[in-house]
C-alpha cells in the first residue's frame, strides 16, 4: 500500500516500496531511496523531488484537507 503524507509547510512524503513517479511522456524518474519526498512549494531545483528549499523561502501550505474541521490553517 502507498501512503502519501502531507507535511505541514513542507513536501509530500511518499512511503511505498513500489510507487513510481513518471513525467508527462510516461518516462519514470529514478528513485534512489525510500521513502521519497515530492516538492509542493515549486522552488526545488530537483523537481519533482524536494530539496529543502521550502524552508529557506518560507513556504506556507494551504489549509487542512477537511473544511470546517477543528484543524487550523498551516502557518
Amino acid at each position: 500500500m502507498t501512503t502519501i503524507t502531507v507535511s505541514l509547510n513542507g513536501p509530500l512524503k511518499v512511503d511505498s516500496a513500489d510507487a513510481t513517479v513518471v513525467d508527462w511522456n510516461g518516462a519514470a524518474y529514478p528513485i534512489t531511496k525510500r521513502p521519497f519526498f515530492l516538492c509542493r512549494c515549486g522552488a526545488s531545483t530537483n523537481k519533482p523531488f524536494c530539496d529543502g528549499t521550502h524552508s529557506k523561502m518560507g513556504f506556507k501550505a494551504a489549509e487542512a484537507a477537511v473544511p470546517g474541521s477543528s484543524d487550523k490553517p498551516a502557518r
